[in-house]
């Protein structure tokens, strides 16, 4: 088996790490393995079934290795299992495997074992300095001196007794908490603190093989304020396309807190996954593929947007819709797309659809009822009637009108202007009245 122990440093005091510290941590974990547990300030790690999906016990190591400094771990430990993984981080010896673990564990100091520290007074004037000078005491003389959980943790320590974890279980949401070790009084300084949360909530949505597009990051002003900076703050962004990459969260995070302007100093902070969706998992190739290499357009964009302002970058996004005019919406960038109005690609449309459209159509002369635009217009496809649009409410008030239309459209060809897009009006006062809406290019 392959075990890894996560040590956490101890809190103000010397005080354990608290309980939502290592509920952070083990929850990041839990991307890498379904089985973790904690254990007073350790979080443990069985990862013999998962070395292999990340590259290799190596890779593996590296990985947590890096995450985990960001995390504040300040010792990690691989042994055969998870005691024995636990005592070897507090002793500060990273790899269980390089020698049998008998000879490792003997020569720990004593004190690295909990189940010694009421009886580590009477052991030291034993004579008892390590593991191994307990571990060769007489069983029975032990057993009716000490107590039993003296003999089981160091069974359980030496592979002679099997062990039992109660196992963290993933939460619904994530909703995560950071107290900051001192008061920060300008937004881009939470940046720090904001990374590790993100570096929670990635491994949150990694382990439900899931994407966020939306996240909050809350912050609360620390008690000595004034009466108008308020309790706190918070900021949502939103990204395109769901996602759970670190880095480019952290860079969008960075782009919205370089325009915060914090009110008060902050003392702790919140990050909330508002929005998640499943996420699609592509398949590894045995070969690099250089398309991936690098930065998406779509990374880019969301960054200008958070950098600009949502407003000023905008996308076209096919609809559902058999309006001209309305088959395309422009949309920020940040926003997802909405699904259940994209327009499928394998949808035939039945007329040609011009190239370019006019912002407003632009009626057309007649003459004997044809219609004129640089020359008399022939009529070569139609007419694709379209109706509808009565839902679609533009405007505010009480003279609001609606998007209704009832048209009947025609491919024309103009002998300068080439092939256009004309409708007539169904159903309108003056039955001849036609319109140019757009343009073949």
């Amino acid at each position: 088996m392959l075990w890894a122990a996560l040590l956490l440093p101890p809190g103000p005091d010397g005080a354990p790490p608290s309980d939502e510290a290592l509920r952070g941590v083990a929850t990041w974990a839990l991307q890498f393995t379904p089985r973790v547990a904690t254990s007073e300030e350790a979080v443990l790690l069985e990862l013999e079934a998962s070395a292999r999906l990340f590259g290799g016990k190596r890779a593996l190591r590296d990985r947590i290795l890096q995450e985990g400094a960001d995390q504040g771990v300040i010792a990690l430990a691989w042994a055969t299992n998870s005691l024995a993984a636990h005592l070897l981080a507090r002793a500060g010896i990273e790899n269980g495997f390089k020698r049998p673990l008998e000879e490792l564990l003997d020569a720990l100091p004593m004190r690295v074992l909990t189940a010694v520290a009421p009886h580590e007074g009477i052991l030291s004037r034993l004579g008892c300095r390590t593991l191994g000078d307990v571990r060769w005491l007489p069983r029975g003389g032990v057993s009716r001196r000490f107590d039993k959980l003296l003999l089981g943790a160091l069974d359980r320590a030496y592979g002679l007794q099997p062990e039992a974890h109660v196992w963290v279980e993933l939460p619904e949401t994530f909703d995560a908490r950071l107290e900051l070790m001192s008061r920060v009084e300008m937004a881009p300084a939470l940046l720090f603190g904001a990374r590790r949360l993100l570096l929670q909530m990635c491994g949150w949505l990694a382990a439900r093989h899931s994407g966020t597009t939306a996240f909050t990051l809350k912050w609360a002003h620390d008690v000595m304020r004034s009466k108008e900076a308020g309790q706190g703050g918070e900021i949502t962004i939103r990204t395109a396309e769901p996602s759970r990459n670190l880095e480019h969260l952290c860079r969008l995070r960075a782009e919205h807190l370089a325009k915060t302007e914090l009110k008060a100093p902050v003392g702790e902070l919140w990050l909330d996954a508002t929005e998640v969706v499943s996420l699609d998992e592509k398949s590894a190739s045995l070969l690099p593929d250089e398309a991936q290499q690098g930065e998406s357009l779509q990374l880019v964009l969301e960054r200008i947007a958070a950098r600009l302002g949502p407003d000023r970058v905008l996308r076209p996004v096919l609809t559902e819709d058999h309006r001209l005019e309305w088959m395309q919406m422009w949309q920020p960038v940040p926003m997802p797309l909405p699904r259940k109005t994209a327009r499928k690609a394998a949808e035939p449309l039945a007329m040609p659809q011009p190239t370019w459209v006019l912002p407003t159509p632009l009626k057309l002369a007649t003459r004997g009822h044809r219609p004129l635009y640089q020359g008399v217009l022939h009529l070569l496809t139609g007419p694709h009637r379209v109706e509808g649009g009565w839902w679609h409410r533009l405007g505010e008030g009480c003279d609001a009108t609606t998007g209704h239309v009832q048209r009947d459209y025609w491919v024309a060809l103009s002998e300068h202007a080439g092939v256009l897009w004309i409708y007539q009006e169904r159903l309108a006062s003056e039955e001849t009245a036609w319109y140019l809406h757009g343009v073949f290019a």
